[in-house]
C-alpha cells in the first residue's frame, strides 16, 4: 500500500526491456545516438510541432530550471503559483541556473493561479526601472500541485494574460500525461496551440527510471539550452540510456496508457474515501493525486496496517482521535486493486 509518491513506483517492464536492448554494443555519446534522434522525431509528431527542439535530461528539477534559465535573464523574475514546485520543492534551483532571476509568487485558489491575480502580479513588477526585477517568464504547473488539472480554457486565460505583457510561458509537465489523460485532448492542444512556448515533459513519475524531455517550440532557444545543459552538468555521456527509456515510453502509447491507469487508481481510491465520515478533500482529485483531511484515528489504523504516504499537516500522535490531519495520496500505474481495497478497508476500520 504505497501511496507516498509516483516517483517511488517501479520501472515499467517495457522500459526495462528497452534499456537491456540499448545496452548491447556501442552507441555514440552525448545525445548523438540514433535513439535520441528517433525520440526527437516521436515527440515532434506527438506535439504536431515539426520544428520543435527536444532535449533529454534525467531530472525534473534540471528540466524546469534550465528551461526557465533560457527564458528569463538574471535580472528578471519568473511568475508562478505560490505553491508551485519550482518554488516549494526545487531548492532555489531555478534561481541558481538562471544566475539569480527571482520568483514572484502569484496567489492561487488552492493550487491554480487566477488570471486577475497573475495580471496584477505582472503589472506590479517591472515598474521600478533599474531598481527592481524586470518581467520575465510565467510558469504554469499541469497537473497542479494539489491534484487539480487546468482545463484548456483555464490555461488559455492564463496564457492570454501573459501575452498581454509579451512574456514567454513555461509549462511544468511533470505529470503531463496524467493531465492529458484527464482532459482527453492532444498534446498540441494543451501546449503551443494555446501559446505555451516551452514544456517540461515528464516521464519519471509515470514508469521511467529517470528521464524528462524539454521541448522548445521556438528552435532559436535550442543552442542556448544545449550550452546551459552542458555547463550545468546535465549532459549525459551515455545518452542512449535516456533515449531508450523515452522511446519505450512513447512507443504504442505507453505514456498515455500508464497515465490512464494511474488516474483510474486514484479515482477508485478517492471515490471510496469520499463517503467516509470525517474525510474531505483539499481539491477535487482530477488526476492521480489527492490531498485529503482524515481523522487521526483513521491515519493511525492505516499506518499501523502498513500504508505508506505523506502526512502533510498535524501529528499522528495526539489525544483527539477525531482531529482531522491532512495527507497526500498519490497513485501510479502499478498500484493494484488489491492494495487500494486493503487501504480502504483499513480506513473504514
Amino acid at each position: 500500500m504505497f501511496f507516498a509518491s509516483d516517483n517511488a513506483g517501479p520501472i515499467h517492464p517495457e522500459v526495462l526491456e528497452a534499456l537491456a536492448r540499448a545496452n548491447e554494443g556501442y552507441a555514440m555519446p552525448y545525445g548523438a545516438d540514433a535513439g535520441t534522434q528517433r525520440v526527437q522525431a516521436q515527440i515532434r509528431e506527438i506535439f504536431e510541432a515539426p520544428d520543435a527542439m527536444v532535449h533529454l535530461l534525467a531530472t525534473g528539477t534540471a528540466a524546469n530550471s534550465i528551461a526557465l534559465a533560457c527564458m528569463c535573464a538574471p535580472y528578471e523574475t519568473v511568475f508562478c503559483s505560490s505553491v508551485a514546485h519550482i518554488h516549494e520543492d526545487e531548492c532555489s534551483a531555478p534561481e541558481f541556473y538562471s544566475g539569480g532571476a527571482k520568483l514572484t509568487l502569484v496567489p492561487c485558489d488552492v493550487d491554480k493561479m487566477r488570471p486577475d491575480d497573475l495580471r496584477a502580479s505582472i503589472a506590479a513588477e517591472g515598474t521600478r526601472g533599474v531598481h527592481g526585477p524586470q518581467r520575465g517568464a510565467v510558469s504554469i504547473t499541469q497537473v497542479a500541485e494539489k491534484g487539480s488539472v487546468h482545463s484548456l480554457d483555464e490555461l488559455r486565460a492564463l496564457v492570454n494574460v501573459t501575452k498581454e505583457f509579451n512574456l514567454p510561458v513555461h509549462l511544468d509537465g511533470a505529470r503531463f500525461a496524467n493531465a492529458l489523460a484527464t482532459l482527453g485532448c492532444s498534446a498540441a492542444e494543451m501546449t503551443w496551440k494555446l501559446g505555451i512556448d516551452a514544456v517540461s515533459f515528464g516521464g519519471t513519475k509515470n514508469g521511467l527510471m529517470g528521464v524528462e524531455a524539454v521541448i522548445f517550440f521556438d528552435p532559436k532557444k535550442s543552442w542556448e539550452f544545449e550550452l546551459r545543459r552542458k555547463r550545468g552538468a546535465h549532459l549525459f555521456s551515455k545518452g542512449r540510456y535516456l533515449s531508450a527509456q523515452m522511446e519505450a515510453y512513447l512507443a504504442n502509447g505507453l505514456w498515455l496508457t500508464s497515465a490512464v491507469k494511474a488516474n483510474a487508481n486514484m479515482a477508485r481510491l478517492s471515490n471510496e474515501l469520499r463517503g467516509l465520515e470525517g474525510v474531505s478533500f483539499l481539491a477535487e482529485p482530477d488526476a492521480n493525486m489527492v490531498f485529503a483531511w482524515m481523522p487521526r484515528a483513521v491515519h493511525q489504523r492505516l499506518h499501523n496496517g502498513g500504508a505508506v504516504y505523506y502526512l502533510m499537516q498535524g501529528n499522528l500522535e495526539g489525544d483527539d482521535p477525531n482531529e482531522p490531519l491532512l495527507c497526500r495520496l498519490v497513485s501510479d500505474w502499478s498500484i493494484s486493486r488489491g492494495q487500494i481495497d486493503q487501504f480502504i478497508a483499513l480506513a473504514r476500520g
